[in-house]
């Protein structure tokens, strides 16, 4: 009898939202040295900076059931002055940038959260490669910049596509799309 080969394993959802955890961080941490250090060699060593002091952590996590597995998404967002919020440091694990719905839901609670807590505007330096995810979303070029020596687009959210959200410690469920 021959035994088919059981095909890599994926959450049937994602749970999206603010890190509460230490091992929520700690892993979110590991992803951005992955995608960012490793895989894309923009940073030697290590991609934390000062921001990473104020910043709030926001992760995708892939749920076995009601438990979290592993951290497989993250972004963070912090306020350097009243009503100004930044989105930074948006990373998918590659096993899992074909479920579109993770990028879009960080971003989405990156910013109704932001949105909840009295942004005004909220801008992010996004990569040129994903400039039409975030245009889908409701993002508009301020300007093209070069950001350790990669071309970035400075990007902003239109807020009125983004309803605030008041419960970013329970965040949002993304699901995955169906196959086609």
């Amino acid at each position: 009898m021959m035994i088919e080969p059981i095909e890599a394993f994926r959450a049937a959802e994602y749970q999206v939202k603010f890190a509460t955890c230490p091992w929520e961080r700690e892993r979110a941490h590991a992803l951005r040295q992955a995608v960012f250090c490793r895989e894309q060699g923009i940073f030697r060593g290590s991609d934390r900076d000062a921001v990473d002091e104020t910043a709030i952590p926001i992760v995708a996590l892939s749920m076995l059931g009601v438990v979290a597995d592993d951290v497989v998404g993250t972004v963070r967002i912090h306020e350097p002055e009243p009503g100004l919020w930044w989105g930074s440091r948006l990373a998918v694990h590659r096993d899992y940038r074909k479920i579109g719905a993770l990028g879009a839901t960080l971003i989405r609670l990156a910013v109704s959260s932001a949105h909840a807590m009295g942004a005004h505007t909220f801008l992010a330096h996004v990569q040129v490669q994903n400039a039409l995810l975030f245009r889908r979303l409701h993002w508009s070029v301020l300007e093209e910049v070069e950001i350790h020596g990669k071309p970035h687009l400075r990007m902003q959210a239109d807020l009125s596509h983004y309803p605030p959200c008041f419960s970013p410690e329970a965040g949002f469920v993304a699901l995955p799309r169906k196959a086609a």
